[in-house]
């Protein structure tokens, strides 16, 4: 997204990503870039081996920090932190904000000025959120074949909890002549690039991921999104959902709930003062 912007208003813009080749992010920077994007363990490497001149960084960006917290990258945050000068600004952006991460926030920042969006606005406004009652895991397949076949929708995306359960179930659809890619993980950095270039251009009309692509990663063909795993915590349902619906355009979620989520579903709507009832039969009128 970044990039895209900065070839219209000719900045210069380089992704410093785990996965990709050190030598040629070591060549960009020598070429001189007016935005870095990255992520933690790749960009504080650059700094760290001073091929990233931290001097002439005024506005450090931390996005999606409470992912960032969570996943482990606490500590190569604050290294970070410890190569910027005192004059950097510091933006910490997410669209959920725990308490822990509040806190983490006294450590980095002198005095931060707090903005914050109430849950139910966040981005659950366009949003039509649906449930089926399914009882038991078993029916979930055959749940997502009839909803595949009796809905006209150009993409959708499929989230489930596990690496393993994205490949069982990308093998089950291919068996059964559906074109499905996948996207966790366990992939490289190139191996998710590739697969969402061929998302995008069409080549295949559901894509199986984990909470990988959850943050982030907009593809604006996408208008429904399918829990076929109900996340497991509320800042996670959030970011699944809000997949759906960007662009300015309507977005649907429908959650498969089993006897196992019903609690879970529940906890959602109370908390961020929602409304998710049971799919209705006229369900393509609503898309």
């Amino acid at each position: 997204v970044v990039s895209s912007i900065g070839m219209n208003l000719k900045v210069k813009v380089h992704a410093c990503i785990g996965g990709s080749k050190t030598s040629e992010d070591i060549q960009k920077l020598k070429e001189g870039q007016h935005i870095v994007v990255g992520t933690p363990g790749r960009v504080f490497m650059l700094m760290d081996q001073k091929h990233l001149n931290t001097n002439s960084i005024k506005v450090f960006v931390l996005d999606e920090a409470d992912e960032m917290l969570s996943l482990g990258f606490r500590s190569q945050i604050q290294n970070i932190y410890s190569h910027l000068s005192k004059d950097c600004q510091i933006l910490l952006l997410s669209a959920t904000m725990p308490q822990d991460i509040l806190e983490f926030t006294t450590k980095i920042m002198n005095d931060p000025v707090r903005i914050l969006v109430n849950q139910e606005e966040l981005t659950l406004d366009g949003i039509h959120q649906f449930y089926i009652d399914l009882k038991e895991e078993d029916n979930k397949y055959y749940t997502l074949i009839d909803l595949y076949k009796n809905i006209s929708l150009s993409q959708v995306i499929v989230f489930v909890n596990t690496v393993r359960k994205v490949n069982t179930l990308q093998q089950a659809l291919t068996d059964d002549n559906f074109t499905v890619s996948a996207i966790h993980g366990e992939m490289d950095q190139t191996a998710r690039d590739e697969i969402m270039r061929q998302f995008r251009s069409g080549n295949s009309r559901i894509l199986l991921a984990t909470d990988v692509l959850a943050r982030g990663i907009d593809v604006q063909q996408v208008s429904l999104v399918i829990n076929y795993d109900m996340p497991n915590s509320r800042e996670t349902y959030i970011h699944r959902i809000g997949r759906g619906g960007r662009f300015g355009r309507k977005g649907t979620a429908i959650n498969f709930v089993t006897d196992n989520d019903k609690s879970l579903i529940q906890d959602f709507i109370s908390y961020y003062k929602t409304s998710i009832p049971q799919m209705p039969e006229n369900i393509m009128n609503l898309l």
